[in-house]
């Protein structure tokens, strides 16, 4: 039995050194440790201070540049609105200029639609005019021949005067043959503005 009281009492003691309440060692301190120490957790205090500040730095810049990034974006989107309008504006402006072209051109056609109306008019009252003309030479005609036969069935001409009479006749009678190829061209005219 003392085999096994030996074992047991050197577990115990082994127990006993493991879980006995210890008493530390009081270490001596001294006024540079103490320094050190105390520069230590200023210094961590410090280095905690200046992490915050420069995570809040960070923080901020990157804020800074968000927005940067939101005025650029912004910018971008006003400067691409202004470019749409400009192209609207230069459509606009090419629209206009063609309408303008349209309207100078419509003009042109109504002034040469006029024009034309006028020579037709024009043609019309000169065909008419020699028309008339016509009628008048032919009845100054009529009325010489008579006044000739008048005066001949008299007696009262000689042959000196009815040679006169006659040139006055003949005369009379290309005046008509002119005033007749004149109603020809007009009305060649006329039909030609007609068509």
């Amino acid at each position: 039995m003392k085999i096994k009281l030996i074992p047991i009492a050197l577990l115990l003691i082994a127990f006993q050194n493991n879980y006995a309440q210890g008493v530390k060692p009081a270490t001596a301190v001294d006024s540079t440790q103490i320094k050190a120490i105390l520069a230590e957790q200023a210094a961590s205090v410090e280095k905690n201070r200046l992490e915050t500040e420069l995570k809040q730095q960070k923080k901020n810049l990157k804020e800074q540049r968000n927005a940067e990034d939101a005025i650029k974006d912004e910018n971008r989107k006003i400067e691409n609105e202004q470019e749409r309008l400009k192209d609207e504006q230069r459509k606009l402006e090419k629209k206009q200029d063609k309408f303008k072209d349209e309207q100078r051109k419509v003009e042109k056609e109504q002034r040469k639609i006029e024009r034309e109306q006028d020579k037709l008019s024009d043609a019309k009252a000169l065909v008419a005019k020699r028309n008339d003309k016509l009628v008048d030479e032919k009845k100054d005609l009529v009325k010489m021949q008579e006044k000739f036969v008048k005066h001949k069935a008299k007696g009262k001409l000689s042959p000196v005067e009815i040679g006169e009479w006659e040139v006055k006749i003949t005369k009379q009678q290309l005046k008509i043959t002119e005033v007749e190829a004149d109603i020809v061209k007009a009305q060649e005219k006329l039909n030609k503005l007609q068509q």
